[in-house]
């Protein structure tokens, strides 16, 4: 254990650097996500099929090779961002067509007559969706929502392989200095279960509280 009190922190840092990652990339998900579900849902032809496109691009590539395709290839087009913005945005952009189907989910469990009230009152498809249909959505996915939060804090792992210094390429960085894989890697992880135990507890709390009775 001398080497884990030793290397605080290093730990320390590269926490607080997945903690910032993972939140500013659940920010950006879950706006994207919004916009590409509403576009999916949405009763003009083009912009359903962008959305369709948008999601089935970002999901059936890697996320590691979409980190590698911005660090390294947006610079060659004369876009020049830090490490840590780019993995952000990137992430940020995977992250969203997962948040995207989550909350289409939330939308089409919206039963049908709320759709039909708001156009009854005179509201157009963009007030509906955004006044009567998403509110009820997003209370209705708050525990998918949350186990892409947990999905998003595992993958800004991937992060490392693009420089980022986050919680995993810090403990790597002390495995090289000391050589004691087992111990640094296993706190590693046990930070990773402690921030995935505390989304998965915020993630219960908000369900109970803006559960939908019917």
């Amino acid at each position: 254990m001398d080497v884990i009190t030793r290397h605080l922190g290093e730990f320390g840092d590269g926490l607080l650097i997945t903690v910032e990652l993972t939140l500013l990339s659940l920010a950006g998900a879950l706006a994207a996500g919004v916009v590409v579900a509403a576009m999916r849902v949405s009763p003009v032809g083009v912009l359903r099929a962008a959305g369709t496109a948008y999601v089935e691009t970002l999901q059936n590539i890697p996320l590691l090779v979409w980190l590698v395709l911005a660090v390294f290839g947006l610079p060659e087009i004369g876009v020049m961002a830090g490490l840590f913005t780019t993995a952000a945005i990137v992430i940020a952009l995977y992250q969203g067509a997962y948040m995207a189907e989550a909350v289409r989910s939330g939308i089409n469990a919206v039963p049908v007559g709320q759709g039909e009230a708001a156009r009854a009152l005179g509201l157009t498809f963009t007030q509906s969706l955004r006044m009567v249909i998403l509110p009820q959505a997003l209370r209705t996915v708050v525990q998918p929502l949350g186990n892409i939060a947990i999905m998003t804090i595992m993958n800004t792992a991937l992060a490392a392989a693009v420089g980022v210094v986050e919680l995993t390429a810090a403990a790597n960085r002390v495995n090289l200095a000391e050589a004691q894989p087992i111990w640094i890697f296993v706190t590693a992880g046990l930070l990773y279960m402690a921030l995935s135990a505390c989304a998965g507890l915020t993630t219960g709390a908000l369900e109970r509280k803006l559960a939908i009775l019917r």
